[in-house]
């Protein structure tokens, strides 16, 4: 059955949670059982005291049921504890490993699918299923359970009369089916909706800039206009279903009274049952009522949380590229020695970016890469620290492969300022701290941030560093945030640096004193830079040229001056630049 089939990846969490499902289990059917026990003692004070009234009989059964409904609530109060305090434990457990999930999964990810569309799923989705454990569980037991206690106590007070009443049912059932199956079709095209539109809703506020830039505030007003008239009708389309469903099952529960007030009546009348009897009865369609009906809501939460868990298993059934070795290496202090070994790379799909590098780093050197547009020069580095996975046997840290060496270690003992800045929304300190080991002293994230050129600036905030930067930090220039992710990754004083064209949002000026600082801090580091700039390079142990994905040139800055290639070319073109700038 397709149900159990989407809710499969559930039983664990179920399993986690036997005890407090059980012992909830156990409550609902005790809170049931004492429910269906009020018309019998109804049943019981009507035929007493219709025989022989009196104040000590009505004392005795008003005490009787006081007690009765005490207990009751007693096991009421437990149910709902054990169960929708469950429902709530499972969902923490399920948020938390959908969060662990996403942060190991590939950036290649990312890339296939919209932000919009995973946070609908782990917050709309996420909510469909705890409704599904917690009050569909709740439900369904309260459904079940008075049905079949209600119907076997009717069918002893009167067999003929149960069965009459009960010719409804059948057809609730297939309603509740026939329905069902709408609901839950319509559902699943109602989230997936939800997901286009909140999409675009996000791309939309991140991108807020270049919506204003390009003036096309209504054009985009217009579409998410569209869109959420689109969800706006599909949830009518839900609505219409149970606008039908509901007052149906009204329609044919309001048979079942018909028929017990004829025929019930004539069977007092003619006294084959008693009055207390026919009371109890009409009770029992009445708690009965609530739970035929209460069937197109059970149905509905089950069908909503199966599709929703449906689509977090999408999610969950992503493998994540990079894992960490099944055979470990044991791993002193890195030195840094980064070699490449004939290494050719391709993404996914693609043909490769990187053909034949061979190229050895020295522990402590520097080694600058410049190269066109699409060369593959970030490609390059952003196998170091294994962001893409790479070959086995093609890059070595310290001489042992990549692949082998433990990820946190690998990833502790590099700093990477990536070519797309990414600041978080919070103070400035607490961006240049993220992902420091210890908590840093104020001294040590201001040495930091005077390295990498950014405490003058941050001096002039008003709240210096406790300036909250706002979303990917908006409230920065380009520079600025540039300058704040170097110093984040000063701050791990790491064995390796990576600068991917990390100063490409700052003056030439500003560069300089930059690069001056970093190159007392880079002295016993291995270093990589990416730049397109000859001044960033230029005083590099090594500087490799890119092109195409091969290697085209190596050398110092001035052995690639005199073999006058792309890297002499590149120089003289900026010389000019530079001269024509002054004028």
């Amino acid at each position: 059955m397709r149900f159990f089939r989407q809710i499969r990846p559930l039983y664990p969490y179920l399993r986690r949670y036997r005890r407090p499902l059980t012992l909830g289990l156990l409550a609902l059917t005790g809170n049931n059982g004492v429910w269906v026990i009020l018309p019998m003692i109804m049943r019981a004070a009507i035929d007493s005291l219709t025989a022989s009234l009196s104040r000590e009989r009505i004392l005795f059964y008003v005490m009787l049921m006081m007690i009765t409904a005490s207990v009751r609530a007693v096991f009421q109060w437990a149910s709902r504890h054990y169960l929708i305090g469950c429902s709530r434990d499972i969902e923490f457990d399920l948020r938390n490993d959908l969060f662990r999930h996403l942060a190991s999964l590939p950036q290649s990810y990312y890339q296939r699918n919209r932000t919009g569309d995973i946070m609908a799923r782990a917050t709309n989705d996420m909510s469909a299923v705890r409704q599904m454990l917690g009050p569909g569980v709740q439900s369904s037991g309260n459904t079940v359970l008075i049905m079949l206690l209600a119907a076997a106590i009717m069918t002893h007070l009167d067999g003929r009369l149960t069965a009459i009443v009960l010719l409804p049912v059948p057809l609730v059932s297939f309603s509740v089916l026939y329905f069902g199956r709408l609901i839950h079709e319509r559902f699943e095209r109602i989230q997936e909706m939800f997901s286009d539109l909140s999409a675009a809703a996000q791309e939309n506020l991140a991108g807020v800039r270049v919506v204003k830039a390009y003036a096309q505030e209504d054009a985009e007003i217009e579409r998410f206009r569209g869109m959420n008239l689109d969800y706006f009708e599909q949830n009518r389309r839900l609505i219409r279903v149970w606008g039908v469903f509901y007052p149906l099952c009204d329609l044919l529960i309001g048979v079942s009274f018909v028929l017990v007030l004829w025929m019930g009546g004539r069977e007092v009348i003619a006294g084959r049952i008693t009055l207390g009897s026919y009371v109890a009865f009409n009770t029992y369609l009445v708690q009965l009522a609530w739970p035929m009906i209460a069937l197109g809501w059970v149905v509905n939460l089950a069908q909503r949380g199966a599709a929703s868990m449906e689509r977090l298993q999408e999610i969950f059934d992503e493998r994540p590229e990079i894992a960490e070795p099944e055979n470990p290496a044991k791993v002193g202090e890195v030195r840094g020695e980064i070699e490449f070994r004939a290494l050719t790379f391709a993404y996914a799909g693609s043909p490769p970016t990187l053909h034949s590098i061979d190229l050895k780093i020295a522990a402590g050197k520097t080694l600058a890469v410049v190269g066109p547009t699409g060369s593959g020069k970030s490609t390059l580095v952003n196998l170091i620290p294994r962001i893409h996975e790479v070959p086995e046997g093609a890059v070595f840290i310290d001489g042992i492969d990549l692949r082998r060496f433990p990820l946190a270690t690998l990833r502790h003992a590099i700093g990477f300022v990536p070519q797309e800045t990414f600041l978080f929304s919070a103070t400035i300190r607490e961006n240049i701290c993220f992902g420091a080991d210890a908590t840093p002293s104020d001294a040590q994230v201001r040495e930091a941030a005077e390295i990498a050129g950014i405490a003058t600036d941050i001096a002039g905030f008003p709240n210096g560093y406790d300036t909250i930067v706002g979303e990917r930090g908006i409230t920065l220039s380009g520079g600025q945030r540039q300058r704040t992710a170097i110093a984040r990754a000063l701050l791990r004083n790491p064995r390796i640096l990576i600068l991917d064209d990390a100063l490409s949002s700052v003056d030439t000026e500003t560069e300089e004193r930059i690069l001056s600082r970093l190159r007392s801090v880079m002295r016993g580091r291995t270093a990589i830079l990416i730049s397109h700039r000859v001044s960033t390079v230029q005083s590099a142990d090594e500087i490799v040229v890119l092109e195409s994905g091969r290697i085209a040139e190596r050398g110092t800055h001035a052995d690639l001056l005199a073999l006058d290639g792309y890297y002499a070319g590149l120089h003289r073109k900026q010389l000019l630049e530079e001269e024509l700038s002054r004028q």
